[in-house]
């Protein structure tokens, strides 16, 4: 028998995923804009139409990607094996920490996006310690 917060992180993040990735692909612009400001998202969308193309149809296959990667953690929510959980997790955390010191020592040197790194290493070790607590519970039911 599994653990029931590992279903709960599963989907918490699988849904986390799956909404960014489509918001990735559908509305890039709106996001940005959101997030930097009318000033850097046009920065980011690129100055001639062929670079216009290019970004765009990279962020959709980064967006696709990001789907891709919710609807394989929905997935593994209903993945049962104690071991399997617990290994599946360790490695969700050494992800999330990896992309927090990429964060660190080369997004912060990128000059528009240098005022967002910060929050985004907060999101990165938050989704981290999700992870952290589902280990700790399932070492929990594991010694008693």
């Amino acid at each position: 028998m599994g653990s029931p917060g590992f279903f709960l992180i599963c989907i918490l993040h699988s849904t986390i995923a799956l909404y960014c990735g489509v918001m990735m692909i559908f509305y890039t612009y709106e996001i940005s804009t959101f997030g930097h400001g009318t000033e850097i998202a046009s920065k980011l969308r690129g100055s001639t139409p062929h670079d216009q193309l290019l970004i765009q149809t990279s962020d959709s296959f980064s967006g696709l990607l990001l789907f891709a990667i919710g609807f394989l953690l929905l997935m593994m929510a209903f993945v049962r094996e104690r071991e399997f959980q617990s290994f599946f997790a360790k490695g969700c955390v050494f992800l999330h920490v990896l992309m927090a010191l990429w964060r660190v020592y080369f997004e912060r040197r990128l000059g528009d996006l240098a005022s967002d790194w910060p929050r985004k290493v907060v999101g990165d070790i938050a989704m981290a310690a999700s992870w952290v607590f589902v280990i700790v519970y399932s070492w929990r039911e594991k010694y008693d």
